[in-house]
């Protein structure tokens, strides 16, 4: 265990330029999300855009931390600690919120494992707990305190943990859907404007990418506060900055605002509607 005089913010002088690499990348995609979900009024993607603005403010930071280097402040530390800890569960609150669409997109409720009224409340609640659990650890963990460091750490790696459990289980409930949903199609599911399908496998790529991050994480803590991970700030931007932002990006290009059946023959009949006689 630590005592408070060996404590030190970070095992590594910051890097201002991938700091600001990141910040740059998450502020553009942060800023389309927003365009997004205001044009297309998909509002249970806030989560993931208020996700989305803790990773711009973590980088930032962190920005702020490098050019104080060796003399860092606690403001800067505790705002990159939180901020990039919990970001994640804000994106799976959307992504959970996204299977829920789909299945009402195709009418297909009656092949989900969990009826779509409850397969919201459960995994978003789960996400909640998780976030709240996360924060209150990662809050703990900035203190000084050798003993309050080691409660932070446990409090983290139970959050992470329950993230974890709650995207294995999401996962399994989208692959039964899914594969039901294959043997049984419905109408709406084979009209060629529904990419439903297109979006499922959306939510296993990113869901598999928060997975391994968490994982990530999850041995960081464990090796404590001298452990390999936390010594070298590479694996941050690997396993935690690069793949958020694909998540993140991901969903620029694929947007859930796809699944509303017959959205571009509306759109089509629209225009031409509007074409002078």
């Amino acid at each position: 265990m630590a005592a408070e005089s060996d404590f030190r913010y970070y095992h590594y002088n910051p890097s201002l330029a991938a700091a600001a690499i990141f910040t740059v990348l998450f502020s553009l995609t942060s800023l389309l999300h927003l365009y997004q979900l205001i044009r297309a009024r998909t509002w249970y993607f806030i989560p993931l855009v208020v996700g989305a603005i803790f990773e711009v403010i973590g980088y930032i930071a962190r920005i702020i931390s490098s050019n104080q280097s060796p003399n860092w402040t606690l403001g800067p530390f505790i705002i990159q600690s939180i901020t990039l800890l919990v970001a994640p569960a804000l994106f799976a609150a959307s992504i959970y919120m996204v299977l829920g669409r789909i299945i009402v997109a195709i009418d297909g409720e009656k092949f989900s494992l969990i009826r779509k009224k409850w397969l919201t409340k459960i995994f978003v609640t789960s996400d909640v707990f998780s976030f709240l659990v996360l924060s209150s650890g990662a809050g703990i963990l900035s203190g000084k305190n050798g003993n309050n460091q080691s409660l932070g750490q446990d409090i983290i790696l139970a959050g992470l943990v329950i993230q974890i459990i709650g995207f294995g289980i999401f996962v399994f409930v989208a692959l039964l859907f899914h594969k039901r949903m294959f043997k049984n199609p419905t109408p709406v599911s084979l009209q060629s404007d529904m990419p439903w399908e297109k979006h499922l496998y959306t939510l296993y790529f990113v869901s598999l990418l928060i997975m391994v991050r968490s994982l990530i994480r999850v041995i960081e803590y464990i090796q404590g506060n001298d452990g390999y991970i936390l010594g070298h700030e590479v694996f941050l931007y690997i396993f935690d900055g690069t793949l958020m932002f694909i998540v993140v990006a991901v969903f620029n290009g694929i947007h859930p605002s796809e699944l509303i059946p017959g959205r571009k023959k509306i759109s089509h009949e629209r225009d031409v509607s509007m074409e002078p006689l």
